[in-house]
């Protein structure tokens, strides 16, 4: 998998058990060191000869082996040397002096240094450092050098006993796994285990394989052990020749799968929680729409409660991520992709490699007419959904509300992205904006209870309350207009308030809303996460549900404010709605300075 991702340029990181001393970096040294200390080992000295260490081609190894059958390789190259006089024979002279200097340095280095030494003459650290995944590659050079540091501290000593020693960890298994390499911020994508995931969280997040069963293999052991029930035996009838389960094993494994379902639960958990802004989830199933319309029906049977009974019927996380979708659809995007469709994906994928190594192996003759058309191909190809890359995966409604739909779309994203930053109400010595006026306005009309009727010296005492609690600096107070308070007292929107039986203010929310009602992309089935906020929406005496939304802005007429807000409104409107499943009777804004309700 690694491969793939690299293959494609995309940086990847696997925090996996796999052996560093397989890696090709240290198999290289590794046969340098054997043949440093023993040159007559072919395996190892053909592996240095075809790195860039020697940088040898085969064509020149195929010449050197013709030399004598019966003869190591070691000795066919001094052979050579002896019975020609050209390019090549220099080249191997080159290369044998090299491995003399090395074997010459045993006599007087530590193994660490000689290991350092060879990574100086050959240059070798800094060429595996401009291949793909270098750093890690660099890391791991750098881990052996460490390694035979420590082997000689702990009085052993000599090439031919850390050779030995090396074998015997690849041989055993016990070896560390690669250098650890990749901080926190790295951007790169990293494949991990769940458990590992614990405490981590990721900008996008792929869970991927939920349609694996939950492992039950346990349950099926000839005895069972639980801490507090004890022994669940396999009764065994040997004059019968029959076995079947004991009451205890019966009665051990319900709970054991219980305990073992939980467990599997609370892995889930963690895996939808580790994604910051976008969680995919995939899973292989053989007939989906049978499986939810089944779902459907058992929630319908079980009066739509996803309760313990119901979840134990199911073994994936598949099943329950499908309980919740055939409940609450509006939480969940569910694509469903065809075998067919994945296969025909695989053969274009495989046939962009195909054309890609076929370029690579005949890089000599790309002027040849043959290879003009798969050039063409790999250099005019464009990604599919490339619009979708510049769009943001979350937004608020505000950045929505800045947004100039006619205008250049890439422009406008870019302003939204680049502008998308968390703020606190600050301000600059005794300077307040008017951004920051109408925040302090919201936040009183937060603060003030909808049951009592306010003079102007009950409003001062909420200020100075707020002041007092530190929620704001007293130049903060001094710039909240009382007036405009006392004229929303005395609305016709705050008597109703007082008879309403319910008032919600403040309440946040999120809403995934369709790309292509946002932007103008045709892309139909891609979501914006978009959060707000509901400044107040309440119940009145009639039980009718009404949304407000509070505005400060300086205006000369009410179309200018409903033109300005309208889309803003409305976005409002179907999160409440589908939030409360429930339709919203009456809406419009309330204009502080107008002081007026202007219903839409």
């Amino acid at each position: 998998m690694k491969k793939k991702y690299l293959k494609r340029g995309i940086n990847v990181y696997s925090d996996s058990s796999e052996s560093y001393l397989n890696s090709t970096e240290i198999e290289t040294i590794m046969s340098l060191l054997k043949i440093i200390n023993n040159p007559m080992q072919d395996i190892a000295l053909i592996t240095v000869l075809r790195s860039s260490i020697a940088d040898f081609t085969d064509n020149q190894l195929i010449e050197i082996s013709f030399v004598d059958n019966k003869k190591t390789f070691y000795e066919k190259m001094i052979q050579y040397i002896e019975n020609n006089n050209n390019e090549l024979s220099n080249k191997i002279n080159d290369f044998l002096k090299k491995l003399e200097n090395w074997r010459k340095l045993e006599e007087y280095k530590t193994l660490d240094e000689i290991i350092w030494q060879i990574y100086v003459d050959t240059g070798y650290m800094n060429y595996v450092s401009l291949m793909p995944n270098g750093k890690l590659k660099v890391s791991n050079l750098k881990m052996l050098f460490e390694k035979a540091k420590q082997y000689e501290s702990l009085s052993f000593k000599g090439l031919y006993n850390f050779i030995n020693f090396i074998e015997k960890v690849k041989m055993s298994s016990k070896d560390t796994g690669a250098a650890k390499i990749i901080g926190e911020n790295e951007n790169v994508v990293r494949i991990m285990s769940i458990h590992k995931s614990k405490g981590l969280e990721f900008p996008v997040v792929i869970l991927a394989g939920t349609g694996k069963k939950v492992n039950l293999q346990d349950l099926n052991e000839k005895l069972l052990m639980h801490q507090t029930l004890g022994f669940g035996p396999t009764y065994i009838d040997a004059a019968r020749h029959i076995e079947f389960k004991t009451i205890a094993k019966k009665a051990i494994s319900i709970v054991q799968k219980n305990e073992i379902i939980s467990e599997e639960m609370r892995v889930l958990y963690v895996a939808l929680t580790r994604a910051k802004e976008k969680l995919i989830i995939t899973g292989v199933q053989r007939d989906v729409n049978k499986s939810i319309e089944e779902k459907e029906n058992q929630l319908v049977a079980y009066k739509n409660n996803i309760g313990p009974f119901l979840v134990q019927k199911y073994k994936t996380f598949l099943d329950w991520i499908e309980l919740v979708y055939a409940k609450e659809k509006k939480l969940i995007n569910l694509n469903i992709i065809s075998k067919n469709q994945i296969l025909n994906n695989c053969k274009d994928e495989n046939l962009k490699e195909d054309i890609l190594d076929k370029i690579m192996q005949n890089a000599d003759n790309l002027k040849d007419d043959r290879f003009q058309e798969d050039i063409k191909k790999i250099m005019e190809w464009k990604y599919e959904h490339i619009e979708m890359s510049k769009v943001p995966n979350k937004t608020s409604v505000t950045k929505l509300k800045e947004l100039n739909l006619e205008s250049n779309v890439e422009e406008e994203i870019e302003k939204i992205v680049l502008t998308d930053k968390p703020k606190v109400l600050s301000n600059d010595g005794d300077k307040i904006t008017g951004a920051e006026k109408g925040t302090l306005m919201h936040l009183c009309i937060q603060k003030m209870d909808e049951k009592k009727d306010y003079n102007q010296n009950e409003i001062k005492e909420l200020i100075e309350g707020l002041v007092q609690k530190d929620i704001i600096t007293a130049i903060q107070a001094e710039n909240i207009d009382i007036t405009k308070l006392l004229k929303y007292v005395d609305s016709p929107l705050w008597q109703e308030l007082k008879e309403a039986k319910e008032i919600h203010k403040e309440e946040p929310f999120y809403i995934n809303i369709p790309v292509n009602e946002i932007y103008d992309i045709k892309n139909k089935e891609e979501n914006i996460l978009v959060q707000g906020i509901i400044d107040l929406y309440y119940i009145n005496k009639n039980d009718k549900l009404i949304l407000v939304d509070f505005k400060t802005d300086f205006i000369h007429n009410e179309n200018e404010l409903i033109n300005k807000y309208i889309k803003q409104l409305l976005l409002y409107k179907k999160a409440l709605e589908n939030s409360l499943n429930k339709k919203v009777d009456k809406m419009g804004f309330y204009s502080l300075y107008l002081n007026k309700f202007i219903e839409i």
